[in-house]
């Protein structure tokens, strides 16, 4: 299994394989759940950005305040000189257990992939502890986070639902991009679908 959770191994894809990869979709499987929560006006964190085109494609559809965060240097750097020309496209080397952001300065926080990564590793409960409370540190009072993953929600909610948060947690489901035969797999098939997370901070969750 590839070290996910260690930043040499993104040092080394990176540097190895600059082409830009997305984990999980690209914004046309992801916009109808996040417009919902995420306006062109808002300030945006994207949490492990990578190489990711999901940013740029927010961007043309008028998404401006972007700031895109990666542990990674090696990619940092390829993204900061690919996107030089799009002013409010920010890309700063970081890590999102410990970022150097202000505190409530975020409407939105996107995680795709950045939260599997964390639990790949070692250390894995505790880590992502420390992006999540991070997370919450940097989200304004009414903020929400966006986490798009392949977790089942028996195993992210334990993560996300903890009381000092105080995060509702609404859980959405997304096809799987597939190819061919295996399209037509159902709905509700656990293995066809990515899960996104939305966590809206300060708002009592309501019995359902």
């Amino acid at each position: 299994m590839a070290q996910y959770g260690k930043a040499e191994y993104w040092e080394e894809r990176y540097t190895r394989d600059p082409e830009p990869f997305d984990w999980y979709q690209r914004w046309a499987g992801l916009k109808d759940t996040f417009t919902e929560f995420a306006q062109p006006s808002h300030a945006i964190l994207m949490l492990g950005c990578g190489n990711s085109r999901l940013s740029e494609e927010m961007y043309e559809e008028g998404y401006h305040s972007i700031t895109n965060i990666d542990l990674c240097m090696t990619v940092i750097k390829a993204m900061q000189e690919k996107y030089r020309d799009k002013p409010g496209l920010t890309y700063k080397q970081m890590d999102g257990r410990s970022m150097e952001l202000p505190d409530a300065n975020f409407n939105v926080v996107i995680d795709k992939a950045c939260l599997d990564s964390i639990l790949c590793g070692e250390g894995s409960t505790h880590n992502a502890q420390k992006l999540l409370t991070e997370v919450s540190r940097v989200l304004q009072p009414n903020g929400v986070y966006i986490a798009v993953s392949h977790g089942q929600p028996s195993y992210r909610l334990t993560y996300l639902q903890r009381p000092e948060f105080g995060w509702n947690v609404k859980t959405y489901t997304v096809q799987k991009p597939m190819m061919g035969m295996t399209a037509s797999l159902s709905a509700d098939d656990k293995d066809s679908v990515h899960y996104i997370y939305v966590c809206v901070k300060g708002e009592v969750a309501k019995d359902s």
